[in-house]
């Protein structure tokens, strides 16, 4: 089967996007030997060669270009082509959809905010594999308040007229940043009691001297976050990302993909990871229970992110009720998990081969999803007081 007789296909009919499904699974069962991992339990190193393996032979293929806008080396489409993109390859366990997913975080980041010439220029680099990005968001003092950041750029001269910026400051939690060859960076501009008023968006080359990474060992052994230092670092004025203390704005647009995309295709990873606790699970009514209480969980979850993907097409504003989502993933995955550790006594614990490996790492990055994007207890707040009406803003 050849792309040119795939005709580019308006996802609001769900017949053309499953139609979309079935020829990409017929492609991916075609070059399934050339696409399999080759590691039973791959380190991280492994994990992301293998990674950016498939997205060079996706895109090379064509699949990775649709769903994306022309002027970035797109073939066009809803985004919901690409979103169904990383959910297939997420079930057949070809890509981890955390990492994955960093795609459809930062690449609208540049299609929306950066200069035509430079997003043109390095968003098919990102789609192909040719790169990795990073998010530059969080600090060690700022918590989930993210606009309270303090990490710096000033003008070399005066702002209005500059070429160059210097930052200085340090990031922490940064996903792959010993990866990454940019990273999407959050700074202060204004006063140092702004807020979201004095925050201005870059994008950084990670090479630029001044940068350096120090990848964070994890609970479940992986160092797949980092903390990043800036020292006096030249960022040039083109590569500000939006307006100058505009960068809250870039940050409020990542959140419809982060909570719509990057979410449709890790519940589709979910829901592999419970069919392989069905196989393994002893057969009994206690089973039964288990996973069936998890069942109805990611049911839930998907029903709820399939009609977010919906109003996104439609070009629906997301806003305050994405965090219903973001509370639904982070209870399914623990509960997914932990019906995982009571249903297969010792494994998490002590069994050592790779399938053990593989859900004692995931059991332990479970830990984490009630903290990761956003902690459980400000998305209920947000709930609360914005959804509703219990209270106002602190």
């Amino acid at each position: 089967m050849a792309l040119s007789d795939f005709s580019i296909l308006d996802s609001r009919r769900a017949d053309d996007l499953g139609e979309y499904r079935r020829q990409l699974n017929a492609w991916l069962d075609e070059h399934a030997d050339d696409l399999a991992p080759t590691q039973a339990a791959p380190t991280l190193d492994e994990h992301m060669a293998q990674m950016q393996r498939v997205k060079k032979r996706l895109f090379d293929a064509g699949w990775m270009r649709f769903g994306w806008p022309e002027r970035v080396g797109g073939w066009g489409g809803s985004a919901m082509l690409r979103t169904e993109l990383g959910a297939v390859l997420s079930e057949r366990e070809l890509v981890d959809p955390g990492k994955f997913s960093l795609i459809e975080v930062l690449a609208p980041t540049l299609i929306d905010f950066a200069r035509p010439e430079l997003a043109a220029d390095v968003v098919p680099r990102l789609l192909s594999g040719e790169e990795m990005w990073c998010q530059g968001f969080s600090e060690p003092n700022t918590g989930s308040d993210l606009a309270s950041l303090s990490c710096r750029a000033v003008p070399d001269g005066d702002a209005e007229t500059a070429t160059t910026w210097r930052v200085n400051g340090q990031k922490v939690w940064t996903s792959l940043a010993q990866y990454s060859e940019r990273c999407v960076l959050l700074t202060r501009t204004g006063p140092a009691d702004s807020r979201h008023r004095g925050i201005t968006a870059f994008f950084v080359d990670m090479d630029t001297p001044g940068v350096t990474v120090r990848p964070l060992e994890m609970i479940n052994g992986v160092r797949e976050f980092a903390e990043v230092f800036f020292d006096d670092v030249p960022v040039p004025t083109e590569r500000m990302l939006g307006p100058r203390n505009g960068g809250w704005s870039v940050a409020m647009s990542i959140l419809p993909y982060e909570r719509s995309s990057c979410f449709w295709q890790r519940i589709a990873y979910l829901y592999k990871r419970l069919e392989r606790l069905v196989e393994a699970a002893p057969k009994d009514d206690r089973s039964a229970e288990v996973v069936g209480d998890v069942a109805l969980q990611l049911h839930a979850l998907r029903a709820r992110s399939r009609a977010t993907q919906h109003r996104l097409a439609s070009g629906a504003t997301l806003g305050a009720e994405t965090s219903i989502e973001k509370v639904l993933l982070a209870t399914a995955e623990q509960a997914l998990y932990d019906a995982a550790r009571r249903l297969l006594p010792g494994v998490v614990e002590f069994d050592d081969d790779p399938v053990a490996e593989s859900w004692r790492t995931e059991y332990l990055y479970s830990r984490a999803a009630t903290i990761y994007g956003g902690t459980i207890e400000v998305q209920r707040g947000i709930i609360a007081r914005r959804l509703l009406d219990l209270g106002t803003e602190p």
